[in-house]
């Protein structure tokens, strides 16, 4: 009965967030505030969760893993254990033991095998130290970081809007809060990814949260970049980072990449290696740490040509797609055909299409199950700026819904950020038909009411047919066509052939 109940209450939750996708839809056609429809987005994406975790709350027993038993079985058979353990341990660094590093290589092999080898990629190994001049340019030094506050006596660190959440949900959990109380913390949680710094500080005063493991007062909030500094070079004059991610190797050598594939567009480029992030408190075991391998592809493809010729191997798979409209409407993800999903509009492109095939298909042979994986499309709100479609391929695990994978079109916002700072062209050139160029004029003057016959006759000459005619113009100042039952004697005066290239960016 009690289940039955449970289902019933989820079942209104969904209806009562489908109202509010309806809402947030209504407010953008109808032009309402941007400050409004950020409130109400954010309070969708807050449903949404609580929706997830009471479907999570649902699951059969036998389907729910007890994550502190794993653990402590998989550290005490040396899969992994916290790094330097015998001085304390340090949270977010983990080390590897045998059983551990095969699992980890296996995956690593499986990986190069079905992508690299399979798709004929161009693996690249860079380093991984990069200069701040690098990531200034990509906005790494700038955007990528994290509000933290700190305890004033022993320096302890909390990420703040993590913290005021935990300390919000205990507040409503308290039978002495009213309702009205609930609702207006319940307003402040599901904004807490709009916040100012100012404001996260005005809340924590509000609220009177301290730390909360000595009860110690709290400084106010700062903006802390998750990037590992240091310096370059014994004189020091060269600052420099561990890389966040492993992306910025390839648009770095995109031009020699470009080069080794004789400058043919499409061609993909991947690399497998650590990456550095200097997480304010790691949690979630493995989930959430500080140094980690990423294994990454750039594909690069002509942006008016985004079909992918092997997209019919995938057409057909049957693949859990979290649509955006899906999210917002209120609805649960759904099984579709991969081929059904981009004919219709679902994905963006066949590029994209083939590429969540493939993932899919990995992730699968490596041991996820098909039930418990789906790609969620990133709600408009979420994505950014420069992107035109992106999914993100989630695991189901005792921590809920996880990310796993990235699945993108950024198109060239990258490679176009470091060629503005460089001055060096990160530029795909493709030579075009080299077109008549037509004097109307001459050729109406000459031939009346048939010069329209003549136009339309060379408008759709191929390349070798003009390539001929210009070298007779060259040679002998005319040449002649014939087009239905007549001749018609063109001459310098009344076309040329004009030859150039087109510059086309290219899309990741």
């Amino acid at each position: 009965r009690w289940r039955w109940l449970t289902r019933l209450h989820v079942g209104a939750q969904s209806k009562l967030l489908a109202l509010v996708g309806d809402l947030v839809r209504q407010m953008k056609q109808d032009g309402a505030p941007d400050v409004d429809i950020t409130k109400a987005v954010a309070e969708l994406k807050a449903r949404k969760r609580t929706l997830e975790a009471k479907e999570l709350a649902l699951q059969p027993k036998d389907d729910i893993v007890d994550r502190t038993k794993m653990e402590d079985t998989l550290k005490r058979r040396f899969f992994y254990d916290q790094a330097f353990a015998i001085y304390g341990g340090v949270s977010g660094l983990y080390d590897f033991g045998p059983v551990g590093c095969a699992l980890k290589n296996n995956i690593l092999q499986a990986w190069r095998q079905h992508f690299i080898q399979e798709e004929q990629i161009l693996e690249i190994d860079c380093t991984m130290l990069a200069p701040e001049s690098v990531l200034k340019t990509s906005g790494h030094v700038d955007k990528f970081a994290d509000y933290m506050v700190k305890d004033v006596k022993n320096g302890e660190c909390f990420r703040a809007d993590h913290l005021l959440k935990a300390h919000l949900q205990k507040l409503m959990s308290d039978k002495k809060c009213t309702a009205e109380k609930k609702a207006e913390m319940e307003s402040v949680i599901t904004q807490l990814d709009n916040y100012t710094q100012e404001e996260l500080s005005d809340l924590f005063v509000k609220y009177s949260v301290k730390s909360p493991t000595t009860g110690n007062e709290l400084t106010p909030p700062i903006s802390f970049n998750l990037m590992f500094q240091t310096s370059i070079g014994p004189g020091g004059n060269m600052a420099g980072y561990l890389r966040p991610e492993t992306a910025q190797g390839i648009f770095l050598n995109f031009k020699r990449l470009l080069e080794f594939n004789q400058g043919k567009l499409p061609f993909a480029a991947a690399q497998i290696g650590n990456s550095f992030r200097n997480e304010i408190s790691p949690r979630s075991g493995l989930i959430r740490v500080r140094e980690f391998t990423m294994a990454e592809i750039e594909h690069f493809v002509d942006p008016n040509e985004k079909d992918h010729p092997k997209f019919p191997n995938v057409a057909d798979l049957d693949i859990m797609l979290y649509s955006s409209k899906a999210q917002t409407s209120g609805q649960s993800a759904q099984i579709m055909k991969l081929g059904d999903a981009v004919e219709q509009g679902v994905i963006n492109n066949s590029v994209l299409g083939y590429f969540i095939g493939r993932i899919y298909l990995y992730l699968t042979k490596v041991g996820i199950a098909k039930d418990k994986l789906r790609f969620r499309q990133h709600m408009d709100n979420e994505m950014a700026h420069y992107a035109c479609d992106c999914w993100d391929a989630e695991a189901k695990t005792s921590y809920g819904w996880i990310e796993i994978v990235g699945c993108a079109d950024r198109s060239c916002y990258d490679l176009q950020c470091h060629a503005r700072a460089t001055k060096v062209p990160l530029v795909a050139e493709k030579p075009l038909k080299e077109p008549i160029s037509l004097n109307q004029r001459a050729i109406g003057k000459a031939y009346k009411k048939d010069a329209k016959i003549v136009m339309e006759y060379l408008s759709v000459c191929d390349e070798c047919f003009i390539t001929d005619q210009e070298k007779l113009l060259s040679e002998s100042g005319e040449f002649t066509i014939e087009t239905e039952g007549k001749a018609f004697k063109l001459t310098k005066d009344m076309v040329s052939v004009k030859r150039f290239q087109k510059t086309l960016h290219v899309v990741l």
